[in-house]
């Protein structure tokens, strides 16, 4: 809408940007830098939750980029996935995408999406939802046959899948909301953009 203030998305992720423009908003990419790494053991080492720490690392990402963009809703996002205690992050190969894969086979995960929207120096919002995946126990050859199919797309979502395309065959039973899955609380996004004139209500 004329006069609303700019969204900008914090991310590189090219899901999230696909997410926002298939709905209708009008979004600028500026990837924050910021180390995972580091706020993921902050994490752990204060005992945070996983929804806690995913929220942390996508206000880290919002503050970060907000620096940038005066004015501007600034829309961070982090997902993270965890399995009977532990945390999992993108696969840095292919060998590390199959020990993950291997480790999820035949049990259930959590996939954990938050939102935080900042402008400038202020916290506006923030949302955070889970999903419940379990794997089905495929095959050694299912998975390397799933593995050459896929490619390096294997490395680009920390649970080395993806639900609208191939990964949808490594699943028995998926409980969640479908945005969520792919890395964004999408319809609370929206929500909050019609509340503040981004979006027509």
């Amino acid at each position: 809408m004329t006069g609303a203030p700019r969204l900008i998305l914090a991310s590189g992720s090219k899901a999230r940007a696909a997410m926002l423009d298939g709905a209708g908003v009008a979004v600028a990419c500026d990837p924050a830098d910021v180390d995972e790494g580091a706020l993921k053991a902050a994490g752990r080492a204060r005992g945070a939750t996983v929804a806690a720490t995913a929220e942390a690392l996508a206000e880290a990402k919002a503050r970060r980029v907000a620096q940038r963009h005066p004015g501007a809703f600034v829309l961070g996002a982090d997902q993270m996935l965890a399995c009977e205690g532990d945390w999992f992050d993108k696969p840095a190969d292919r060998d590390r995408a199959r020990a993950q894969l291997l480790r999820l086979r035949g049990r259930t995960h959590r996939l954990v999406s938050a939102a935080v929207i900042v402008r400038g120096a202020e916290r506006l919002w923030h949302h955070t939802d889970t999903a419940d995946l379990t794997m089905r126990p495929f095959s050694d050859a299912f998975l390397e046959w799933y593995l050459d199919a896929c490619g390096e797309a294997v490395l680009h979502s920390v649970g080395a899948y993806h639900l609208e395309g191939l990964g949808a065959q490594l699943f028995d039973r998926v409980d969640g909301d479908f945005f969520t899955i792919l890395g964004l609380p999408l319809l609370p996004v929206l929500g909050f953009l019609r509340d503040h004139g981004v979006l027509t209500e």
